[in-house]
């Protein structure tokens, strides 16, 4: 017999933001799928941070909870985006 409560399934999701004393610009946007008892089954954590000269470096990490409850990393991509030099130079 399954409990109803325990079946649903839930998206969290938590954003945060800090400004860094240099002016880098970090944001964390982290979500979460929660069962009903409040165990976390996956998360999808995208980290952004935008430097002052423009770079933007961008890391996404997808997780699944093992037959533990351990999150566990199934994929991680990482992207480098540099500003473009000005065309006028």
């Amino acid at each position: 017999m399954s409990d109803e409560k325990n079946d649903e399934l839930e998206e969290v999701e938590v954003v945060t933001a800090v400004v860094e004393d240099d002016g880098t610009v970090v944001v964390d946007d982290l979500k979460a799928i929660v069962d009903g008892e409040g165990n976390v089954l996956a998360t999808d954590e995208i980290i952004a941070a935008e430097a002052p000269d423009g770079t933007v470096v961008v890391d996404e990490v997808i997780s699944v909870a093992d037959d533990d409850g351990n999150l566990v990393p199934i994929e991680e991509d990482v992207a480098v985006l540099e500003p473009e030099a000005d065309a006028g130079t």
